[in-house]
């Protein structure tokens, strides 16, 4: 018989050691507000770089609603308008983009 994992059923090994209890903070996360919404955005232009280079991460992935707080809505728009900005070749593609052109993503 071959000798079992560390930690209990349903939990995989890893780093770091055992898992931590009660994993949160002392203060529940402030939640985010869609700007979109804010501004009363109707459509979102993928002419607009300046804004929608907000929503790309370093690797140029597009960044998840729970880390931007944009809403379901303008969420499904603004995914649209990055790969129509990709392809236009007005937003990179990869990190290897980023590092060829030496556009700065974040700044």
């Amino acid at each position: 018989m071959a000798p079992r994992p560390p930690g209990g059923p349903g939990q995989r090994p890893g780093p770091g050691g055992p898992p931590r209890r009660g994993g949160r903070g002392r203060y529940p996360p402030r939640r985010r507000v869609c700007q979109f919404c804010v501004d009363k955005v109707q459509h979102i232009d993928y002419k607009d770089v300046s804004r929608l280079r907000r929503y790309l991460s370093d690797r140029a992935k597009i960044e998840p609603r729970r880390k931007t707080g944009t809403c379901a809505h303008h969420q499904r728009g603004l995914s649209v308008a990055l790969k129509r900005a990709r392809f236009m070749a007005l937003l990179p593609y990869s990190a290897e983009h980023i590092r060829l052109s030496g556009i700065v993503l974040r700044g």
